[in-house]
């Protein structure tokens, strides 16, 4: 639902209602991931996209449905050896979606000002968290992350059960994490989605070189927010890299140690030149990024390893330096190599083996939710 709050705060804003199909759970191969949301509007207008096109015309004939009476529907699609041509997966997994009806002020179902006020921060890039409920008491109610979220809530959900629900909110949000959960209310169940807008992940590039500005695009195009950093002013200048969000003239190891990194921030330095990379990946093996990656040729590497070993980096630190950085794809242009250094950066993220999908088993998409 946050990744579409612009074009469903625009259908609110012009009196429509609208309905929100919600991807639950995902079972087996599947092309989309968990809190991933389609919206239809009463005028029949389709925003966002639930699965590669398999499942899209049930979803939005169910929408029609939702619409028409405003109850909650929790189904699931996936393909059946009974029924070839029903509503499923060609990939073979299966959705479940959960599709309920958003409304504006004074109507059934109505957008409560702590959802809008998620949904805007989401629409202007910044976080933001909704709490869907499923099944259970209070099904159909969203609570937001914002304060007094937990007093803005359905009478079937008890104050301690919405307070429990929102502190679980809150925790998914500063992690950066969509997940589904359930929570006791009374004798009943609670099943919950929390979903999460996080801001984008960081690609910090130290080295203000032609394979930067490759870089640069590339990473744009994946949603990456993207800094260019390097102590000589004359080559760190933004007509140089006008896809980077930032370029920085500072000393490479004094900026990534002053600059907010997580676990999903990037590290990429380019620069070939030890004054700068000693220091500055002394640094970055001992943050808690994600991945830290270094260009160079294997004797450079070698070179590499054992100054930093010198300069008191373990084995343990040294284990998660990427050199020479990037995939075996034959690259050469910047271009090429942008690519390279990217496959790999998606690889360690998700743990797959950058090995062609022709020489592998099992399904395609890993299995989420």
């Amino acid at each position: 639902m946050l990744e579409i709050a612009g074009p469903l705060l625009d259908a609110l804003d012009s009196g429509h209602r609208v309905a929100v199909a919600t991807v639950t759970r995902v079972l087996g191969s599947a092309p989309r991931t968990l809190g991933t949301a389609m919206a239809v509007t009463e005028a029949g207008t389709v925003v966002g996209s639930i699965s590669g096109g398999c499942v899209e015309g049930e979803v939005y004939a169910l929408s029609g449905e939702v619409l028409a009476d405003g109850r909650c529907v929790l189904t699931e699609f996936g393909v059946t050896d009974d029924d070839a041509f029903a509503a499923g997966l060609s990939c073979g997994g299966s959705l479940e979606v959960f599709v309920s009806e958003l409304a504006p002020a004074g109507e059934r179902n109505a957008l409560s000002a702590g959802v809008r006020s998620e949904l805007e921060a989401a629409r202007r890039g910044e976080p933001a968290g909704l709490a869907i409920v499923v099944d259970g008491p209070g099904t159909g109610m969203i609570l937001p992350a914002g304060a007094g979220a937990a007093a803005d809530h359905d009478v079937a959900l008890d104050d301690a059960t919405a307070r429990r629900i929102t502190a679980e909110l809150r925790a998914l949000l500063a992690a950066g994490a969509t997940a589904t959960g359930e929570l006791a209310c009374g004798a009943r169940e609670v099943r919950v989605l929390y979903v999460v807008a996080a801001p984008p992940p960081r690609l910090l590039i130290f080295g203000a070189v032609d394979f930067a500005a490759a870089l640069c695009d590339a990473a744009t195009l994946l949603g990456y927010r993207v800094t260019v950093c390097d102590a000589r002013a004359v080559f760190a200048t933004p007509e140089r890299f006008p896809s980077a969000h930032d370029v920085v003239v500072q000393w490479p190891a004094d900026y990534l140690a002053a600059t907010p990194v997580d676990s999903r921030t990037v590290v990429c330095v380019l620069t070939h030149d030890e004054k700068f990379d000693l220091p500055l990946l002394t640094v970055a093996l001992r943050l808690g990024v994600g991945y830290v990656g270094a260009m160079g040729s294997r004797r450079t590497h070698e070179r590499r390893v054992g100054r930093l070993t010198d300069a008191g980096v373990g084995p343990d630190e040294l284990a998660r330096l990427h050199s020479p950085i990037g995939l075996d794809l034959g690259a050469s242009t910047p271009a090429e190599t942008a690519v390279s250094i990217l496959a790999e950066v998606l690889a360690a993220r998700t743990g797959a083996s950058g090995a062609p999908l022709a020489r592998t088993d099992g399904p395609i998409h890993p299995t989420r939710g």
